[in-house]
């Protein structure tokens, strides 16, 4: 038989790979079950492997076919983003540029970065997401993302990134804490507090940075909340509820009621990259970065 693969045969292998049910799978094409597995079995005979395994009470996918779910999701996620870009181009912009960031950024480089973006390219579209550090890298991998701004040390081989600011950690503490006029900041005063940190979900790397300085320090956190939101910090902190290590940046732009108090004497540092998928086509990639590094010059 002389098939060739076309869009429909993915778009049809998509539907069935999310439900793993023939019957379910075809309701939601609107075509008959039959149908369905006629142009599954077209895609089979085409790559001469079987993509789904089939049991009277089960369907779920070889290894073949995972690799193929992957790679549809990338392949629909850049239609997608080609779409997008060809309705801003016909509106006489430029380009969508969808941006992932941490709190920190917004603290730092961001704001002069999106003005002078604006003042350069008055039309391109912006859209803002306050995200983990983790999520942005899985949404830069599917092309989801164009930039992210992120806290972290290693980065998968497809994402470029680029060091922003690097900068010491401080600590969050109520206002009028016993020791916030120290002149000279020990963190083994702190050991008997209650911490409250950023969790493994808003980076794996930043979270293991800042278990190293209480390593150093030679005891173990009594860690009391944990989250992946800055204000959500440092309104708990002034409740009393326990003392935080945070980026320095992160004490510019919060109206809140605590006290910060630089950690100089440690040498950990962490540093703000921005981040994006080298596969990435969108025409705004370059000019974002052009500004960034200007910036930073």
């Amino acid at each position: 038989m002389n098939y060739q693969i076309e869009l429909r045969h993915l778009h049809y292998f998509r539907i069935l790979a999310e439900e793993l049910h023939f019957r379910k799978a075809a309701e939601r094409l609107y075509i008959s079950q039959p149908g369905l597995t006629r142009q599954i079995k077209q895609m089979e005979e085409i790559y001469k492997t079987a993509l789904f395994e089939r049991g009277k009470r089960y369907v779920k996918l070889t290894q073949a076919g995972e690799f193929l779910k992957q790679e549809v999701e990338l392949i629909f996620n850049q239609l997608t983003n080609i779409q997008q870009q060809i309705e801003k181009i016909g509106e006489g912009k430029i380009t969508n540029l969808k941006l992932g960031f941490i709190g920190s950024a917004v603290q730092t480089i961001l704001p002069e970065l999106l003005a002078k973006l604006k003042a350069k390219q008055p039309l391109i579209d912006v859209t803002l997401n306050e995200l983990s550090n983790e999520i942005q890298i899985e949404m830069l991998l599917k092309n989801e993302l164009d930039f992210g701004f992120v806290r972290m040390d290693n980065f998968p081989s497809k994402i470029q990134s680029y060091p922003i600011l690097t900068e010491n950690f401080a600590l969050v503490v109520p206002k009028g804490h016993p020791f916030k006029d120290k002149k000279k900041i020990n963190l083994m005063d702190f050991k008997e507090e209650s911490f409250i940190l950023f969790s493994k979900q808003y980076s794996t790397s930043y979270y293991d940075l800042v278990m190293s300085i209480f390593r150093d320090h030679e005891f173990e956190p009594k860690v009391a909340l944990r989250t992946v939101n800055a204000l959500s910090i440092f309104n708990l902190v002034s409740q009393g509820l326990g003392i935080a290590i945070v980026p320095s940046s992160l004490k510019n732009g919060y109206n809140t009621d605590v006290d910060f108090m630089e950690l100089t004497n440690i040498p950990q540092r962490t540093t703000l990259h921005l981040a994006w998928n080298q596969n990435n086509r969108n025409p705004g990639i370059q000019l974002f970065i052009n500004i960034l590094k200007e910036i930073i010059k």
